[in-house]
């Protein structure tokens, strides 16, 4: 009799506990996972990027690239005018988009 209530505790137990491991698995799948991805493509697209590609910075600033650092871009807004910007502050999906428009 007692090993019939501890089974049926045990199983109570699991039970409660059910709906809120559905929502990490959810959560993961939904949310942490998919910007992952983005941040690995991100970095990925950084680390192709070469000179003479026109860039769109986080900020909106687009140029063409001059110069490739360890950290950082030289970035020709236009007119002689040279900006230094940090690689993180280009914008994957503004820069894919500026650079597929211009050769299609």
């Amino acid at each position: 009799m007692i090993s019939t209530i501890l089974l049926q505790a045990q199983g109570s137990g699991l039970m409660q506990f059910l709906p809120m491991i559905l929502i990490v698995v959810v959560f993961y799948f939904f949310m942490i996972r998919p910007q992952m991805k983005k941040q690995k493509d991100h970095k990925k697209y950084i680390e192709e990027i070469d000179v003479n590609t026109r860039v769109v910075t986080t900020a909106g600033i687009h140029g063409r690239i001059v110069e490739v650092g360890d950290k950082t871009f030289l970035v020709d807004v236009g007119n002689g005018v040279k900006i230094r910007f940090d690689k993180s502050a280009i914008s994957l999906e503004a820069s894919k988009a500026l650079n597929t428009e211009k050769t299609a």
